[in-house]
């Protein structure tokens, strides 16, 4: 959801900007149909997105809990150590420290290629939501007209006769 926030942003910054363009030429230019969508708004209410989201979960849930296990085992094995260490022979304290030692660098590279990957998916997800958005509101644009499509967060006002999210969102969740 960050990300959603993130690019949401991203893109109603840049149409601020570019809007900020558009209304100060306007007044030399012909009148032109200009319209909005909320992004933000389609991608939080979608059906569509949620179970994508859910099937990420799904897939990445197995590693997850291996990860959450292997994290609990060494632990244990810590806190077992560091109450044993005392009586300790020094060669098995320091066997035992490098079998931990080595256990934790082997977590620590699970846990950074999970991550990764996670990461990736979400980003190979995110891609083609935003491709078909994309080609919804330049679909809808054209079938009404509209010279200008703005991010609606990136608006101050606007009329709600201009509003597309309804038409974008429900194109979307086909």
């Amino acid at each position: 959801m960050k990300m959603i926030k993130t690019v949401g942003a991203l893109v109603g910054s840049l149409l601020l900007i570019g809007g900020s363009a558009f209304a100060a030429d306007q007044a030399a230019a012909p009148q032109i149909k200009v319209a909005i969508v909320n992004v933000q708004q389609i991608l939080q209410q979608s059906p569509r997105v949620a179970d994508l989201s859910k099937k990420l979960e799904a897939q990445f849930k197995p590693r997850q809990t291996k990860i959450g296990d292997e994290q609990k085992s060494l632990q244990d094995e810590l806190d077992k150590f560091k109450k044993e260490s005392p009586t300790m022979a020094q060669k098995d304290r320091d066997a035992t420290q490098k079998k931990i030692a080595s256990e934790r660098a082997d977590l620590v590279k699970q846990v950074v290629a999970y991550q990764k990957d996670l990461q990736t998916e979400q980003n190979k997800i995110m891609q083609g939501i935003l491709n078909d958005l994309n080609g919804i509101v330049s679909g809808i644009a054209k079938n009404k007209s509209y010279a200008l499509v703005l991010d609606s967060q990136a608006v101050i006002y606007a009329n709600d006769g201009n509003d597309i999210t309804k038409d974008v969102a429900g194109q979307f969740n086909k």
